[in-house]
């Protein structure tokens, strides 16, 4: 009997060895005013297929997919900047995509208040959309964090916190997650207690529009790696950042950090906004705990809509075939500062090849 339980679990620890979990990450889905009109169709629907539509076999390549959804679901009036409300079916195209979680906790989550709030919450629940950030009360948060995820037998924790909500203040028994070291810390510690072999921290953080981090981030980092984290994903921004693959000594283990994604799709005009990065990385078990395995990035390119009847499209940079010749030349200048001025400071996260 001794001989088969040990048999066993060779063959369960060789079956782990060769399974890859694959995971996409991008960074803030937003809704600006004239995204919204371009979305709405003459019965009043909304419709935002076209928005994904070059992306889709990206976002089908992973396991588990990460969008950071940086408006409430409100309700009507649907409004952009400086205080969104995006319609319900924009949550729901994000699903039908391929996103496997939405995250919550960002400097706008308040913007329609603690009803604003509930009713994102509510909402993406109708749709049966995990999310994780912000929650109706604490007996809610309780239920959902730490969030782990069971993906072809490997446990991964999920965990989403922002540096503030533009000054609104929380008004009764709503939560946000906000950035507080004491809190992370026993988010990562019972997650481990629940069995999580990889830890993933989302954090919207930094000073918007800085194509490096600044001192607080590298500092939370820091510390966010001395806690035996796997990945820090990062957004706010509206800009890239630079990456790095930075090895931890106490864990004997690497780490995985993204300072910013920059926009997945938004209607800002400044050229470094025009466009984010799709992280991919892949997971795999040796032991107890996962490792992480070529993570790299791809850029993509945001076109805005110019006739009635056009969509926002994002735009792949390999596909410079599927611009409008009016396009051309944003594309190509957020593409070279993109490489030039941020890419070239990663440390072991390549473009896709």
């Amino acid at each position: 009997m001794q001989l088969l339980s040990i048999l066993l679990l060779s063959v369960v620890s060789l079956l782990q060895g060769n399974t890859m979990v694959n995971l996409t990450f991008v960074g803030d889905a937003m809704q600006h005013a004239p995204q919204i009109t371009a979305a709405q169709q003459a019965d009043g629907t909304y419709d935002y297929s076209p928005c994904f539509e070059y992306l889709k076999d990206d976002i089908a390549w992973a396991d588990l997919a990460v969008a950071n959804l940086e408006c409430p679901l409100g309700g009507k009036p649907y409004t952009g900047y400086p205080c969104f409300s995006a319609p319900d079916s924009y949550a729901q195209q994000l699903r039908d995509v391929g996103f496997d979680l939405l995250l919550t906790a960002n400097n706008h989550c308040l913007d329609r208040r603690d009803k604003g709030l509930v009713r994102t919450c509510q909402a993406l629940d109708s749709l049966s959309i995990p999310h994780i950030g912000t929650y109706i009360d604490q007996q809610q948060r309780d239920k959902v964090i730490p969030y782990i995820v069971n993906v072809k037998g490997m446990k991964i924790a999920f965990l989403d916190y922002t540096y503030g909500t533009n000054g609104i203040p929380i008004q009764g028994n709503v939560i946000v997650d906000f950035i507080d070291q004491q809190q992370i810390a026993a988010d990562i510690a019972l997650a481990r207690e629940r069995g999580a072999h990889a830890i993933c921290v989302n954090l919207h953080w930094g000073i918007e529009y800085q194509l490096k981090p600044v001192a607080s981030q590298r500092t939370l980092a820091d510390w966010l790696v001395s806690q035996g984290v796997d990945l820090i994903i990062g957004g706010h921004p509206h800009v890239v950042e630079p990456m790095e693959v930075r090895h931890s000594q106490e864990f004997n283990k690497d780490v995985l950090l993204v300072y910013s994604m920059g926009n997945f799709i938004s209607n800002q005009s400044d050229i470094d906004t025009r466009g984010g990065a799709m992280v991919k990385v892949s997971l795999r078990m040796e032991g107890d705990h996962a490792v992480i395995l070529e993570p790299r990035y791809k850029l993509f390119f945001v076109q805005k809509p110019v006739a009635h009847g056009q969509n926002y499209v994002l735009i792949p940079e390999a596909r410079p075939d599927l611009l409008r010749p009016d396009s051309r030349s944003e594309f190509t200048r957020f593409m070279q500062r993109a490489h030039d001025l941020v890419m070239s400071n990663n440390k072991g996260v390549p473009a896709e090849q």
